[in-house]
């Protein structure tokens, strides 16, 4: 039930000065950042994109804003991809936030993280699972099984979909890399998802092109059942 390349934002002018930005209005991409973003054109040459979903972030907007043109196609803003809702620790140092007692929970216990005035770990995955299931199926009737799908997001918000799709608990997802503009992929389908690649920041997408139908025969969804004894 499609396939989904979940995109990190690149670098943004926050992601330098040791700030937690977090939904601070106007973080934009520094101009490594719009290099990346760039590039992403290039690495997904060839891989039929049927939409972009995207995080209301400004920097997620414009991290999609070259491939959503060369591609004309026009990103759909989701809300329950935007970055987590750090309450009063948005835009406090990093380097300060590492002394409070809170961030030994983040690092190991997170899913007990709720962030004073903010939202909780727990919940942000909640919302990011269930947008990131919506959107499948919506796609998946839309464009067919096959479809390949792009949704831009943020680390946290990624690396929580990944552990949901790994099967593993929220407290193991701070185990994940998921850097700037980095690309990780999931396959879906009807009982579970294939994690396919994880913090991908240039290798060969090839295998992200969904094989052509055969001859007098249904396109059929992709199957549940894993490779037994390896794949070539």
């Amino acid at each position: 039930m499609t396939t989904l390349i979940l995109l990190r934002h690149g670098r943004s002018s926050a992601n330098t000065t040791g700030v937690l930005a977090g939904r601070t209005p106007g973080v934009e991409l520094d101009e490594t950042g719009r290099g990346q973003a760039e590039k992403v054109v290039g690495r997904l040459d060839g891989v039929p994109i049927a939409e972009i979903v995207c995080s209301p972030m400004l920097r997620c907007e414009q991290t999609v804003a070259p491939l959503a043109a060369a591609r004309g196609l026009t990103p759909l803003t989701e809300p329950d991809l935007a970055e987590v809702d750090y309450g009063t620790w948005t835009g406090a140092e990093l380097k300060k936030l590492g002394k409070e007692p809170l961030w030994k929970v983040v690092q190991g216990h997170p899913s007990a993280a709720v962030f004073p005035d903010g939202e909780g770990l727990a919940a942000m995955q909640a919302r990011a699972v269930a947008a990131v299931r919506r959107h499948g199926a919506r796609i998946a009737a839309e464009h067919g099984p096959q479809a390949v799908w792009l949704a831009c997001s943020h680390g946290d918000v990624i690396k929580s979909v990944l552990a949901d799709a790994l099967a593993t608990h929220l407290d193991n997802f701070q185990r994940i890399m998921v850097d700037t503009c980095s690309i990780s992929v999931v396959h879906y389908t009807e009982t579970r998802p294939f994690v396919a690649r994880v913090n991908d920041l240039g290798g060969d997408v090839a295998g992200l092109v969904p094989p052509a139908p055969k001859r007098r025969r249904r396109t059929t969804a992709r199957s549940s059942d894993a490779v037994v004894g390896g794949t070539t």
